[in-house]
């Protein structure tokens, strides 16, 4: 009976082989998912795509295994060979490069690093072979990393939001001049908040719910920072409102809450903090109403995965379709004093395209009814979007 180590190592020996050869390659289907820790039979089968024009290359490079003769179909060629105690399926489509595929991506097998086909290419290639694990995968994985984001979330936060919005008092005070300005631009798809029932995921510091508050809504705010809390209720009592501030995760809603609302709201960098936005759609519609609407006001992904600008110049320095998790500086960091940023935990975030996040919410059983794509209004950025607006809503 063969060991996990032993399939490793041959997917290991398979890479370094077209890596000699200068052949672009990418594990795929079940070898690519084992090799990112999900959970799946692979059925002692390694699955390989490479590039199409070196098909007879490949071939070649594996001539002392004697390999199956190649068949060619309409769209793709194909060989096999047995190495060890496992079917190697070597697989190429015409026409198509592997270098250029959004979700290729490397992985690591102890000290060496594969190519392999990202999981969540399976999730919005329309392929549900292996969702179920997938999920499960993502879910155990979400778990993991809330549990660090959370405790990011609880490091002096406080002190920060005193350094960006000074006194409780004073925030309010602010608020209570101007509250339809707080809730620019989205403002205008609630029209006429008096009375709805609204519910702000990852709500934060509470500034939107008490705007909204202020002009009549009944305003439930759900994030995992009790000195989000703190602040958010603090600024209410200032102001003079009452808002119900839940401090929980997200996720974790689904057993927790049964209500409606007229109104789902998330806003302004939160999204990336969901490694899977299935579970998250699933629960928006669970807490619409029939004629509700879900609110989702966020960075556009141009700005957040693909270009970077300094004065008049802009580069385009990043993948607009990677699909890593990262680690990266907790929000507040830039308001806290130089000394301290250092010692703050880190956040683990994972950007999506526009695409990926129409798709999930669209297999939960909602649709956008709107979708816009708002300016930058720095003169040197001018052309270039910075936030996005999108408006879901249950298909009934």
């Amino acid at each position: 009976m063969y060991k996990e180590s032993d399939y490793l190592e041959k997917v290991q020996e398979i890479a370094e082989q077209f890596t000699k050869a200068n052949i672009p390659y990418q594990f795929i289907e079940a070898t690519s998912l084992f090799i990112q820790d999900v959970s799946v039979e692979h059925h002692n089968e390694i699955h390989v795509l490479i590039q199409w024009d070196l098909l007879q290359e490949s071939y070649e490079l594996f001539q002392h295994f004697t390999p199956s003769k190649i068949e060619k179909y309409k769209v793709k060629g194909h060989f096999t060979f047995n190495f060890g105690d496992f079917l190697v399926n070597i697989t190429c489509y015409f026409n198509t490069t592997v270098k250029t595929d959004p979700y290729r991506i490397k992985c690591d097998i102890g000290n060496h690093v594969v190519w392999c086909h990202s999981l969540y290419a399976e999730i919005y290639s329309g392929d549900t072979t292996f969702s179920k694990e997938i999920h499960n995968f993502l879910k155990e994985k979400q778990s993991e990393m809330n549990a660090t984001n959370e405790l990011a979330w609880n490091q002096e936060n406080y002190q920060a939001l005193l350094n960006r919005f000074g006194l409780p008092e004073e925030a309010a005070s602010k608020i209570k001049q101007n509250p339809e300005w707080r809730l620019h631009p989205f403002l205008k798809y609630i029209e006429n908040p008096d009375e709805k029932k609204v519910i702000h995921l990852l709500g934060s510091n509470g500034v939107k719910a008490v705007a909204l508050s202020i002009l009549g809504a009944n305003v439930t705010v759900v994030d995992f920072s009790k000195e989000n809390k703190k602040f958010a209720m603090d600024v209410a009592k200032y102001a003079g409102e009452s808002i119900n501030y839940m401090v929980s995760d997200v996720l974790s809603l689904t057993d927790q809450i049964s209500e409606q609302y007229d109104t789902v709201l998330m806003e302004l960098g939160v999204l990336h903090y969901f490694i899977d936005l299935v579970p998250l759609a699933e629960l928006v519609r669970q807490l619409l109403s029939d004629d509700g609407m879900f609110i989702l006001h966020e960075f556009h992904p141009l700005s957040t995965k693909l270009i970077t600008s300094t004065g008049k110049k802009h580069k385009i320095t990043g993948n607009y379709f990677d699909p890593s998790i990262r680690t990266k500086d907790v929000a507040f960091t830039k308001h806290m004093p130089e000394d301290k940023k250092e010692d703050l935990v880190k956040v683990y975030q994972r950007h999506w395209t526009l695409g990926e996040i129409i798709t999930s919410f669209a297999k939960a059983g909602l649709y956008v009814e709107v979708l816009e794509e708002e300016p930058n209004h720095k003169l040197h950025d001018m052309g270039l979007p910075k936030t996005f607006t999108m408006i879901i809503k249950r298909i009934t």
